[in-house]
């Protein structure tokens, strides 16, 4: 009778363990999953931000193009024409960040980062560990009671 007993509560056991495995993952899969999804939201901020400040930027940058270009033609000062060539780097960053391929190079250049420079990566003193922040903790405290 006991042995019966037994070998139900070691099944019930095991069952229960592949229970909470299965659900150990299922949860780690949602937490993944909602980490990527946040991510993909707050890159697509990130774009129309720049679409955004793009309408804004390009009209002041093609009225200040236009105007400076007037004034170098009646005063005949090429002068004029030289903020020109910043405001149009600035334009071109934008334009390629909100339309062109700059994520995808930006994208291209951090997989090789992570490829073959791990070693700049690292933190100081290395990963963080529970018997580090175990021990901050109780330094922590001790500092805390002194007072």
């Amino acid at each position: 009778m006991g042995f019966i007993f037994s070998k139900s509560m070691s099944e019930n056991m095991k069952n229960q363990q592949e229970f909470m495995l299965m659900n150990a993952r299922l949860q780690l899969e949602r937490q993944l999953m909602m980490q990527n999804e946040m991510r993909e939201r707050q890159m697509a901020l990130q774009i129309a931000w720049s679409r955004e400040f793009l309408k804004y930027f390009g009209t002041f940058f093609g009225i200040a193009a236009i105007s400076l270009t007037a004034g170098a033609i009646r005063r005949k000062k090429p002068a004029f024409l030289f903020p020109i060539i910043p405001l149009s780097f600035v334009f071109t960053y934008q334009y390629d960040l909100g339309y062109g391929t700059l994520l995808q190079r930006m994208k291209g250049e951090a997989e090789n980062i992570l490829e073959t420079e791990k070693s700049k990566l690292q933190l100081p003193r290395g990963t963080i560990t529970f018997e580090n922040l175990e021990k901050a903790r109780k330094e922590q405290s001790k500092f805390s009671t002194e007072k």
